[in-house]
């Protein structure tokens, strides 16, 4: 048994074949042996009409061989012959002593060693991955190898997420239907369009209530996540990477490990789902531990103008309303006047910036600022030095179709891989720099090694070369950001210090996106920036409290020409940085909730300090609805024994009231 913060998870061990997960769910509370065995008695199916002669096992690989008829969980071949593994368990238990929440199995078949890992931690969170080997005389093929878990008889709908550019996120609800159903993304990258966070719920779950099983594939590259709703057996829910066809082979004695699969269970609806991946993830010594600065990011700004002049200037500016962190975007290395040039040469541009970057660097500094620096590494365009010098470098064959005019470099080549090292480390070590925000334009279509498939190992390399750099220089933040939201996943915050949730900063939009990837993230660990008044992806205008509002639930920033800002704008933003600053200690590490408002066009959030002592509640109203005033609000996790007084946040201005509009007439 493994049991933490009322989850518990119970592995029958049998004398032959995998093992075979009993509970994954509540904590059924201290169990005796003759209690475990009650429990495996009644699990085991029982003979269906038109089946099997014998019941068969569910195990934690299901195959053929044990009986099941959904997606395996494991798929490989040996020159076309198809393996089946009778498995026999050669070793089980705890990983040492003192870790009685890690379950490490290892068995073993003719030709194949499987060694699984499930750790559930202190919060309840299952983290699970297998690594299979090669003990064979010839090479292996693998097509598949995937975690599972079964979810409870009572799982009756299905939540998950698609998207687009700009429009992340984007919830999709169902009945849950019978049979094996798959979601594959083939993006190369986790995709706009990403499933996210796969959910099996109780009929009408909500934010506050019912009861969940989830799981989220902590991996970059390309994915599949699945539900098996068979008629002969229980639910399983699960995910992998996905494997194209010839792209992993095993020769005699390598091995292929998965990406963990987190699985969550919560009794108390999505809220409760996300307050298990929030404590987790705020529970990683590699957690950001310092308050998220401030970031004002110069792209909505400057775009590819750059001016030394006219970048002091906003740094001054940036400065003056507190702004803790400056980034110079896209524009900064040699050609890139747009963007179809000079991605892949690192190099500052001596045309824009004659005595490098030094110049804007020491005024941001002078200013009390940190200093960051956009970066797409992974990327290069035809027109660049690097291109015409190492053609051979490219991911994809010339004849592949252009995006956004660029194309990816190979990561898995090591000359590449160590010239971007090297590239980077330069720029770091001679500016100091504070911060990059990394980011990666384009989904990678016909990507190659040698003619084999390589979006799995391009990514594992990306991996390498994030922690190579972060052994260089511990002190580096690193922003993910691919077109906005296209990698948001746990596999690359593993290794970076944020995300950039979506490229569109329009507050009404951004309220959909960013509640979604609240199921997720944290807070601090989602960026989130105040635009100007006319958004640039969607031309739509907003009330610059309203923008303000939305930007301080997350790791806040602006991304505007702030030097165009009248003196009442400037204010305004002053006081809506204040009020982040002031707010962000509560923000950044209390319990979030999602409040049901009874209109479609309110949404509430809230946060409650884990004392319980205090909160800050937002409410957007951003469309019109059914009721004229609006509904009380219920806010979870406060104490009742305690009186609180609720009052506006003081930095920012009372929205008007009814009497104060103006009436016709």
């Amino acid at each position: 048994m493994l049991w933490a913060a009322g989850v518990c998870v119970i592995v029958h061990l049998p004398e032959r074949g995998l093992p075979e997960v009993l509970h994954w769910g509540r904590d059924l509370g201290d169990l005796g042996h003759r209690d475990l065995e009650e429990l495996r008695r009644a699990r085991e199916r029982p003979v269906s009409p038109s089946a099997l002669d014998a019941p068969w096992p569910l195990t934690l690989v299901p195959g053929e061989p044990d009986g099941w008829e959904g997606r395996p969980g494991l798929a490989a071949h040996r020159a076309g012959r198809a393996q089946y593994p009778e498995w026999t368990v050669a070793d089980a238990g705890f990983e040492t002593d003192a870790d009685t929440r890690t379950l490490h199995v290892s068995a073993e078949a003719p030709g194949l060693r499987l060694d699984s890992r499930l750790h559930l931690d202190d919060t309840g969170v299952l983290r699970v991955a297998h690594e299979l080997a090669n003990t064979g005389e010839e090479p292996l093929s693998l097509a598949a190898l995937e975690a599972v878990m079964p979810v409870g008889d009572r799982a009756a709908e299905v939540l998950d997420f698609t998207g687009r550019w700009t429009r992340e996120r984007v919830p999709q609800r169902g009945a849950l239907a019978q049979g094996s159903r798959v979601r594959e993304t083939r993006r190369g990258r986790t995709g706009h369009d990403s499933p996210f966070t796969l959910v099996l719920g109780t009929p009408g779950f909500d934010s506050a209530a019912g009861e969940l099983w989830a799981v989220h594939l902590a991996w970059s590259g390309d994915a599949v996540y699945r539900h098996d709703a068979l008629p002969e057996s229980r639910t399983l829910l699960g995910a992998g990477p996905l494997l194209r066809p010839g792209e992993i082979e095993l020769a005699p004695g390598a091995s292929f490990r998965t990406p963990e699969a987190v699985f969550v269970w919560s009794d108390r609806g999505l809220d409760g789902l996300g307050d298990r991946f929030h404590r987790s993830l705020r529970a990683r010594p590699s957690h950001p531990r310092e308050p998220r600065p401030v970031v004002l990011n110069t792209w909505e700004a400057v775009y590819f103008k750059h001016d030394l002049a006219r970048l002091e200037t906003l740094a001054r500016t940036a400065a003056d309303i507190g702004v803790e962190r400056f980034v110079l975007d896209d524009g900064w290395f040699l050609g890139r006047r747009d963007d179809t040039a000079g991605l892949g040469d690192w190099t500052v541009d001596p045309e824009v910036w004659p005595e490098g970057l030094h110049p804007i660097v020491r005024t941001v500094r002078s200013l009390g600022m940190q200093f960051g620096l956009w970066l797409e590494p992974e990327m290069v365009n035809p027109d660049s030095n690097l291109a015409r010098e190492h053609p051979e470098w490219l991911l994809q064959p010339p004849s592949t179709r252009a995006w956004r005019g660029q194309y990816a470099l190979d990561l898995t080549r090591p000359e590449a891989f160590g010239h971007l090292l090297d590239a980077i480390s330069a720029l770091v070590g001679e500016y100091g720099l504070d911060y990059i925000k990394w980011d990666q334009n384009r989904d990678l279509i016909e990507a190659v090694h040698d003619g084999r498939a390589n979006v799995h190992r391009h990514t594992e390399a990306l991996y390498r070369l994030l922690d190579r750099l972060r052994d260089r220089h511990p002190r580096l933040e690193i922003e993910s950001c691919a077109s906005g939201g296209a990698r948001v996943d746990l596999g690359i915050l593993a290794r970076t210090d944020r995300v950039w949730a979506s490229d569109t900063n329009d507050p009404v939009e951004r309220l959909a996106i960013q509640r979604w990837t609240e199921l997720l993230l944290p807070l601090e660990l989602i960026g989130s920036h105040i635009g100007p008044p006319t958004a640039h992806t969607t031309r739509r205008a907003s009330d610059l409290d309203f923008r303000i509002a939305t930007a301080v639930f997350g790791s806040a920033g602006i991304e505007w020409d702030i030097t165009t800002c009248t003196p009442e704008e400037l204010d305004r933003l002053r006081d809506g940085v204040a009020c982040y600053r002031r707010l962000r200690g509560l923000l950044h590490t209390g319990v979030l909730s999602h409040l049901d408002t009874g209109d479609e066009g309110t949404t509430a959030t809230a946060v409650v300090s884990d004392d319980r002592a205090r909160a800050v509640v937002r409410v957007a109203r951003h469309a019109t609805g059914p009721r004229a005033l609006a509904t009380a609000l219920r806010i979870p996790g406060l104490d009742p024994e305690r009186r609180y007084q609720v009052a506006p946040v003081p930095e920012l201005p009372v929205p008007r009231g009814l009497d104060e509009i103006p009436r016709r007439g």
